[in-house]
């Protein structure tokens, strides 16, 4: 949450305008502010039509998002991923998100029965944060990524999807692409 949202307001809001858009409104989230694009010949009216619809929409989602991965929303996501994936056994102690892993999308310590997940896969498709957290709690199954370990991800439905996602986030990662282009 921003300082403006925290005192009632809105989050600092950017407009983008693109002459080659010519009927399609985005937002998205970036850099804790919303950029909504529209198209360049929009009226000041429809502008200001628009940018309320997507930060009302993006918030919304925000806020809804935020409920679902919280620590009750991603131990209960967890305990379905197990009862379906790995016929329930993995029943980790915590599950966290945090600020501080940059290197990893997901860790776990088998010993503690403790996961934590990138708040850098935070916005990702649900499938790819699913995947993610199974694979973390098949090693509280399985230490190692060996046939064992590969053994308990085999049913995953979109394992390869998601691996290659990831593959092309971390790409992406560093080389510093945002994936903004030639865009308005």
């Amino acid at each position: 949450m921003s300082p403006t949202e925290a005192d009632g307001g809105r989050p600092p809001v950017e407009v983008r305008r693109s002459s080659r858009r010519r009927r399609t409104i985005s937002a998205v989230w970036q850099d804790g502010r919303i950029v909504v694009s529209i198209p360049a010949a929009g009226t000041a009216a429809q502008e200001r039509r628009w940018v309320e619809t997507m930060v009302a929409r993006l918030t919304a989602q925000r806020d809804r998002q935020a409920a679902e991965d919280g620590p009750e929303g991603l131990s209960a996501r967890a305990e379905a991923l197990s009862r379906r994936y790995l016929g329930g056994r993995a029943r980790p102690a915590s599950i966290r998100w945090v600020p501080n892993q940059n290197t990893r999308w997901g860790s776990a310590t088998p010993s503690r029965g403790t996961i934590r997940l990138s708040t850098q896969l935070q916005g990702m498709p649900d499938w790819v944060v699913d995947y993610v957290l199974l694979h973390e709690l098949a090693h509280l199954l399985e230490a190692g990524h060996g046939p064992r370990f590969q053994a308990l991800l085999a049913g995953y439905p979109r394992l390869t999807e998601a691996k290659a996602f990831l593959e092309g986030a971390s790409f992406a990662a560093r080389r510093g692409l945002t994936g903004e282009h030639a865009e308005g």
